[in-house]
């Protein structure tokens, strides 16, 4: 199964891309999945990710079958 890897805003622009997939590993993190996909591109400063459409923590464990997003971050007003 594979892992579904979404970017947004600044993130999409600056990979050229909006999203990848990633064969699933057992004991991935979030910051994992970003280091299997861009080794040599390290995670800027203050992204956001989300597990399954919530907030989660870069330490947080990723399963087969999950959607991961990765976005810079937001603010309102």
């Amino acid at each position: 199964m594979t892992i579904q890897v979404k970017y947004f805003a600044s993130l999409r622009d600056r990979l050229g891309r909006d999203g990848d997939e990633l064969e699933s590993v057992s004991g991935l993190t979030v910051a994992g999945v970003w280091a299997a996909l861009h080794p040599k591109t390290p995670l800027p400063p203050n992204t956001l990710a989300a597990v399954n459409l919530e907030y989660a923590s870069l330490e947080q464990a990723v399963r087969a079958g999950d959607e991961v997003a990765f976005f810079p971050p937001v603010t309102g007003g």
